[in-house]
């Protein structure tokens, strides 16, 4: 099975020697997962990305910074796991537990890595919705909701790298390390007012070709943010 795991920190948390030690544990951590890493990257700072807002039909675009939290998305992974125990001991291992949280959850249908790399993906789009409005995997309403996705999904075309639909918030655990002990909280990151639902990564030529597939995602609100290309994948 697969599970999404998004990395939550402060922007500004570390000195400049501080990120080189912890690149260098990121490698580490490479190393040891392995093949387990189906997908992952980290993310440009916010400043850098867009928020749109009001779906499809009246989209509105704001410029980056825009999380009301101290702590923001700075990357992801996608992890191949046999269960959820396997998949929160890789998350506890990525370095931002360490200083940050590491939510994950499982994925609705699996992620294809080999048409990611293959293609190049430069943004990614996280989907949001507020916890009362996330449709449950499987209902009628998220039936219908996979359908407008089928829309976006043909009017994209290539543009779509790849992507998949999270299971509902109640599968979410979060994880964080402080001084060596494990902290898990079940549900996905608390100081978050929305919550992620799925995801797309997305090729572009420019950022605003990005902002223009994004604004025609079906969802709440739609966090754009470039990819770092410093995976390593």
């Amino acid at each position: 099975m697969q599970y999404f795991a998004l990395l939550i920190s402060q922007e500004d948390y570390l000195t400049p020697d501080e990120r080189g030690s912890v690149m260098a544990a990121f490698e580490s951590f490479h190393a040891k997962v392995g093949s387990a890493i189906r997908a992952g990257d980290a993310l440009l700072p916010q400043a850098t990305g867009a928020q749109i807002t009001g779906g499809p039909d009246a989209p509105v675009v704001t410029d980056g910074p825009f999380a009301e939290s101290a702590e923001v998305a700075c990357g992801y992974y996608v992890f191949e796991a046999e269960n959820l125990d396997d998949a929160l001991a890789f998350a506890r291992d990525v370095p931002v537990a360490q200083y940050g949280a590491v939510e994950v959850r499982p994925t609705y249908h699996t992620f294809d890595p080999e048409w990611s790399r293959a293609s190049g993906a430069q943004w990614l789009a996280l989907l949001l919705e507020p916890p009362a409005s996330a449709n449950v995997p499987g209902t009628p309403e998220w039936q219908a909701e996979a359908a407008r996705h089928g829309e976006f999904a043909t009017a994209a075309g290539d543009h779509i790298v790849g992507g998949a639909a999270l299971h509902e918030p109640a599968t979410a655990t979060t994880v964080r390390v402080r001084d060596g002990e494990v902290l898990l909280t079940d549900g996905p990151y608390p100081e978050s007012a929305e919550i992620a639902t799925g995801f797309y990564l997305l090729s572009a030529a420019d950022r605003d070709e990005a902002v223009k597939l994004a604004s025609q995602i079906p969802a709440t609100t739609v966090e754009l943010r470039q990819l770092a290309g410093v995976s390593g994948l």
